[in-house]
């Protein structure tokens, strides 16, 4: 057995979603070991019952992860473990983050900037002409564009970025051989060459309805910021800034006209303190903190003046998520009370904020 095959056929197995399959490697090492577990020793782990249990055992999910790695030769597609370096790092740390990401295109997954645009698949004009102004105006050569290339807003989003030549990304809701809608195949090309295209399902899975609502939770994890350029108050795109806000985004929306449908979506998002009110790119960049030298300046030289362990905490959020207080811990090796006090010097000299639920984000 082979360890890439081993992924792969965790993904396949009944009952055995992201979160359980992440405790199964954490618990036996590697995919590989789990499949080299008897029945008994699976069911000691815990939330492994007997049908589980049964079913990793019996292997059968092997046969289809092998097919699938030989379709992903042929076709070009290439995948990351969630534990690999190049995984996105603002996704990693969420517990309900893809086991495996497959893509095609030469991306760069964990850009100094990421932003996320999405908004209604029936546009007003004035929509269209928003969405277009705001790619032009986040043209940048660290930034990436995501989005999820259906109708409306994303297409939008995509073409512009394709160009003016600016990083993007499509988020799928279906496997890599092929394309939803039919008629974005042209669009996905030109997406490849100057980005990519990315999906958590297997090569020949179609575009079923359920996967959608799974496909935003990428998109919002994805970014630093998540734009809704037009929404109705039902649909993808609140999904999507609600995801955001439940991962600690900073998330933005144009405001409309109050008797437009498409856009009482954004209205209530921003009158419900779930999304900053933007009228420009502008806007978004000023309010991330993105516009100033100055400020970049002045962080890089508290960080030269920051001991061992500090720089090694303020490192972790490079991602740009929040990050828990167990979290550090673990991964700086300290007690609670040496990390409490390094975190509160973080504090006083401006790099770190405190959010509710003992979580801590750099200040941009």
């Amino acid at each position: 057995m082979d360890e890439k095959v081993c992924r792969l056929a965790l993904t396949q197995i009944p009952k055995v979603g992201v979160i359980t399959a992440k405790q199964l490697v954490a618990h036996c090492g590697s995919a590989l070991a789990v499949f080299k577990q008897s029945k008994r020793a699976l069911q000691g782990i815990p939330g492994i019952g007997p049908q589980l249990a049964q079913a990793i055992s019996k292997q059968k999910s092997l046969i289809r992860a092998e097919k699938e790695l030989e379709l992903m030769q042929k076709k070009g597609i290439q995948m990351l473990y969630y534990q690999d370096s190049d995984y996105p790092k603002r996704l990693q740390h969420h517990a309900d983050s893809p086991f495996i990401l497959f893509y095609k295109g030469k991306i760069h997954f964990n850009s100094l900037r990421i932003v996320s645009v999405v908004g209604t698949r029936q546009p007003t004009h004035l929509g269209q002409a928003l969405c277009e102004q705001l790619i032009e105006g986040l043209s940048h050569p660290n930034l990436l564009v995501v989005s999820g290339l259906a109708y409306g807003i994303d297409s939008i989003a995509h073409r512009k970025c394709c160009e003016l030549k600016i990083p993007n990304v499509a988020v799928l809701g279906h496997g890599l051989g092929s394309i939803y809608p039919a008629a974005h195949y042209p669009i996905a090309r030109k997406i490849e060459s100057c980005g990519g295209l990315i999906s958590e399902y297997f090569c020949e899975v179609g575009p079923e309805k359920e996967h959608f609502p799974m496909r935003n939770r990428i998109i919002a994890g994805m970014c630093d910021a998540l734009v809704v350029v037009e929404t109705a108050l039902k649909g993808g795109s609140i999904i999507s800034a609600e995801l955001a806000n439940n991962y600690h985004k900073d998330v933005f929306a144009f405001p409309g006209r109050v008797n437009d449908p498409k856009s009482r979506g954004c209205n209530q998002l921003i009158k419900q303190h779930k999304a900053a009110l933007i009228e420009s790119a502008q806007d978004l960049i000023q309010m991330m903190g993105w516009d100033t030298n100055q400020k970049i300046h002045i962080q890089k030289q508290l960080f030269e003046d920051l001991n061992d362990q500090e720089k090694l905490i303020v490192d972790l959020f490079h991602s740009g998520d929040a990050l828990s207080m167990d979290y550090l811990s673990y991964q700086c090796h300290l007690t609670n009370s040496q990390l409490s006090a390094l975190l509160l010097g973080l504090e006083f000299k401006g790099l770190l904020k405190t959010l509710p639920g003992n979580r801590f984000t750099l200040v941009r």
